[in-house]
């Protein structure tokens, strides 16, 4: 890697090679001045990439409101109660503000106008002394009607509108309404603003106390009953989700999202805590104190009816206990093979404008969408470092494997992708011996582009997964008919950084491919590969053959996926970042806020689609998901609950074509009950004497390398003792279960197929 120029030292960690290894950015990079000065000057809404620069826009004093666009206010109502000395009889004025397409309500005495002018006054007093160009010769606060006409009014009519027209004029002068005291009384933030954050919402100074975690390990005496602090934080909420943040240090901190656990309660107790409010989804109980009763009130009716309105969704039950309703109308697309699949996630990376989220099984940097590859240009580590270069926010979620028992190195992965930008952040989770977690794994493939268009199925962006309907056996390059079919790319070479050129982005001195110029392989080095005959090695040489392709034949892959847009893309979304967030407060080493919080789109510009992939028909899609509290801090069986709806509702037949066939629940090694329900199904299709048929596809043998014809492959041997425990071994299998009611009929009723490849 050539060396930055001498003279420049930023504060900046760079990815830098010491004695061989890549160690990756630790700080995010500074917003340059022309990014701020976009990000200031918008009009009609704010990005979503300021949430990932709070510090930078508060640093330099960019103004949370829409450039150029008038906020008004009204004062809609007064309340009048009395103090806790019961004699003297207070007033509260409800504020209704309005800020383009926002509009909100800010509940204020006359005391806080009070000091709300006392604050502009002493601020005005210490402008005065500083020296201003010419062009900030704007009154300040000598032309603004005071407040003691308003205090001598006895009339409550009379002293609101005067109060409406005071405010009003501030509002109307821009070093009143950008002044610090000012947007907190406006209970205004730089989320505030964020069209696709969703309305406005409720926002505000309060004090949060620590723990509450529901996920074991979180907490530092069980659920803080012993051992906790009360914090001063700036709480936001929005229509499907609420956060707090650190008004000093201008990072979000926790986000939680609104789930059918939800609930907000009031009281001492359910807060240990006067004037306290209770905050709880399926992952956490959140306490925050109010400064009185009226407010703790106020702020528990503000939030149950944000999430009544705009969270309703989330918050109540759906199909198959789901955590998201069905999506009527959806854009979408389905897959078989990787080959259609890759290109359109490769030509979508390159269409995301804001936020790339990705997690796999395994990911392979060097892996090429589009092939046969002629250059770096479609490679997927070049694609993500393009887009992170242009500001888009990459974030990865990896599964982190037992070295011992997996080959997939996902720490080289990772240490790989974060070398190439700050704005590329990658975790790997869980940590198996900390979290008990042994047995499980993460298995999702997602790919989440702007929140708004996203892809999910089977097929990890990683070697030996594309694959198109010839299933070919060789690649030698030599036969020009191995590529007929395949979609030729770009040939142009993007330069080096001294100008000169190199193949696919590989820096000077480290390994790489030949010249692809005239390449006509679909599967170079690593993605060649037979992983019955030997599994991946020397992950870290991409471009090496680790099998001799002139004598072994490559293992062809079948795998099924789709691309959803609009609303159920947010649900996907919605997924990734529940996922990202708990891995982030889960791992001490991920708490850093180079790590950041990620927070959902609203659902009410989930239809403003910034592109579309081509082919996409529309259907009725819902979001389904297996998780558990290791993996996502809450529960769900959706996937298995749809499963066994299915096979139970189904009338003529089923296909199942699947890696793994383990089921049939015993209570102890096994709990799925797929087989169970198969089972079922059949007997009552004899039952009434109707025609009925499943057909079950499986591979020959599971995807692991050894020969179990000399005794070896224990993984193999392992997965087929279950899948034949399953069909036919044992009194639990199903063939065994139908024998017993129908003999030898059950044949008519079900099959086993094995595909052979090599």
């Amino acid at each position: 890697m050539s060396a930055p120029p001498e003279g420049v030292l930023e504060e900046t960690v760079v990815a830098v090679r010491v004695d061989g290894n890549l160690r990756p950015f630790q700080t995010d990079l500074p917003i340059n001045c022309d990014e701020l000065d976009c990000l200031g000057d918008a009009t009609e809404e704010r990005p979503l990439l300021i949430a990932y620069h709070l510090k930078d826009l508060r640093d330099s004093n960019v103004p949370p409101f829409l450039k150029g666009v008038p906020i008004t206010c009204s004062v809609v109502n007064t309340e009048r109660h009395t103090t806790r000395s019961k004699v003297r009889i207070c007033t509260l004025y409800s504020v209704r503000l309005t800020h383009g397409e926002f509009s909100w309500t800010v509940k204020r005495k006359f005391k806080h106008f009070q000091e709300l002018h006392r604050d502009l006054q002493t601020h005005r007093m210490f402008m005065s002394l500083l020296p201003r160009s010419a062009n900030q010769r704007e009154p300040l606060l000598g032309e603004i009607p005071t407040l003691h006409a308003a205090d001598r009014t006895r009339r409550t009519s009379s002293k609101q509108k005067h109060l409406e027209q005071y405010l009003n004029s501030l509002l109307e002068m821009s070093f009143c309404r950008n002044y610090h005291h000012m947007l907190e009384f406006l209970d205004v933030s730089p989320l505030s603003f964020i069209k696709d954050l969703g309305p406005k919402g409720l926002e505000g100074s309060i004090l949060k106390r620590s723990g509450g975690h529901r996920i074991q390990g979180l907490n530092c005496f069980g659920h803080h009953q012993f051992c906790y602090r009360w914090s001063r934080r700036w709480l936001v909420v929005k229509d499907s989700f609420l956060l707090y943040m650190k008004p000093e240090a201008g990072v979000v901190s926790f986000v939680l999202l609104f789930d059918p656990e939800f609930r907000v309660q009031v009281g001492r107790s359910y807060t240990a805590t006067k004037y306290g409010v209770c905050i709880q989804n399926f992952a956490r109980t959140l306490i925050i104190k109010c400064s009185s009763y009226r407010q703790a009130q106020w702020w528990s009716h503000e939030i149950q009816r944000l999430a009544k309105e705009g969270g309703r969704e989330f918050v109540s039950p759906h199909r198959f206990d789901a955590f998201v309703p069905i999506r009527e109308n959806t854009l979408a697309k389905w897959y078989v093979n990787g080959s259609g699949y890759f290109a359109d996630v490769g030509q979508a990376l390159e269409d995301a404008k804001e936020e790339i989220f990705i997690t796999d099984w395994w990911l392979s940097p060097e892996v090429f969408m589009k092939r046969p590859a002629n250059g770096d240009h479609w490679r997927l580590d070049q694609i993500l470092k393009r887009k992170a270069e242009q500001g888009v926010k990459v974030c990865v979620l990896l599964f982190k494997e037992v070295e011992l028992a997996l080959g997939i190195n996902s720490d080289y992965s990772k240490r790989t992708l974060m070398s190439l930008h700050p704005n590329i952040k990658v975790m790997r989770h869980p940590d198996h011996v900390s979290s008990v977690v042994v047995l499980w794994a993460h298995h999702e493939k997602l790919v989440v582009i702007d929140q708004s268009v996203a892809f999910m199925g089977g097929l990890d962006l990683a070697y030996g997964r594309w694959d198109d309907h010839c299933y070919r056996l060789t690649d030698t390059g030599c036969d020009g008919s191995e590529t007929q079919g395949a979609e030729t790319q770009p040939k142009a070479q993007e330069p080096g950084p001294n100008g000169s050129e190199h193949q696919n982005g590989a820096p000077e001195g480290e390994e790489g491919p030949q010249d692809l110029r005239d390449n006509r392989k679909l599967w170079l080095g690593k993605d060649y590969s037979n992983f019955i005959v030997r599994d991946w090695v020397q992950l870290d040489r991409p471009f090496e053959d680790f099998i001799d392709r002139n004598k072994t034949p490559r293992m062809p892959w079948r795998d099924v996926a789709a691309v959803v847009h609009g609303k159920a893309a947010r649900d996907l979304a919605r997924h990734f970042i529940q996922r990202w967030n708990f891995t982030k407060i889960f791992k001490s080493k991920y708490k850093h806020h180079f790590y950041p919080c990620l927070l959902p789109k609203s659902h009410s510009t989930a239809e403003e689609l910034p592109f579309r992939v081509p082919g996409s028909q529309r259907a009725r899609v819902q979001i389904l998901r297996s998780v558990d509290r290791w993996s996502a801090g809450t529960c769900e069986s959706s996937i298995l609950k749809a499963y066994i709806d299915t096979i139970d509702n189904s009338q003529h037949y089923i296909y199942i074509e699947n890696q793994f066939f383990i089921s049939c629940a015993d209570g102890r090694s096994v709990q799925n009950g797929i087989g169970d329900a198969i089972v079922k199904r059949i007997l009552r299709a004899h039952s009434e004497n109707k025609p009925y048929r499943v057909f079950v596809v499986l591979p020959l043998l599971p995807g692991f390398e050894g020969d179990i014809t000399t005794g070896g492959g224990n993984a193999i041997q392992a997965i087929l003792h279950f899948t034949y425990r399953t069909m036919c071994r044992g009194d639990q299998s199903i063939v065994a279960r139908l024998k017993v009611k129908m003999q030898d009929r059950w044949r008519e009723f079900i099959s086993f197929s094995g595909l052979l490849c090599v």
